[in-house]
């Protein structure tokens, strides 16, 4: 017998799985995870919601060696001079979610310190200019060909 796959109800799939019901929407409408609606409630595949909940950024050994920065705010400008990023680079960061905004002080934008870390060791690993470097989990990307392809 051929085995079937198991949905669930989207809530019931964000919490097992630890991601947000926003996500999985939006993973849903990217056609990353097959969904469907059973008397009236969106259900999700198990299978496909375990792949995407596998890795996040935060599991990652590369952020997680900068976890005595979690919270700790930084200037954007003072972020772009201590890690040595353009400051138009971490803005397209910041607008992309990679990095998160915790603050301001006036006119200053104040970031979460371990993120432009974690986005700026990535960064100096895979130099060169118009390279991607992350996906839209902001995980390191991995390209389909080259040194870094799996």
């Amino acid at each position: 017998m051929v085995t079937l796959p198991t949905f669930l109800p989207l809530s019931e799939a964000a919490r097992k799985y630890g991601l947000e019901e926003d996500r999985l929407r939006a993973l849903i409408e990217k056609g990353k995870i097959r969904a469907g609606v059973i008397a009236g409630e969106m259900v999700v595949s198990e299978d496909e919601v375990r792949n995407q909940a596998v890795i996040r950024k935060e599991d990652l050994p590369e952020y997680k060696k900068h976890a005595h920065l979690k919270g700790v705010p930084i200037w954007i400008l003072k972020a772009a001079e201590k890690y040595r990023v353009p400051f138009s680079t971490l803005r397209g960061w910041v607008t992309k979610g990679y990095i998160k905004v915790i603050g301001s002080e006036g006119k200053k934008v104040l970031l979460n310190e371990q993120d432009v870390a974690y986005c700026a060791e990535i960064y100096h690993q895979r130099k060169g200019q118009g390279k991607w470097l992350f996906d839209e989990n902001g995980l390191p990307y991995k390209p389909k060909t080259g040194p870094l392809a799996l």
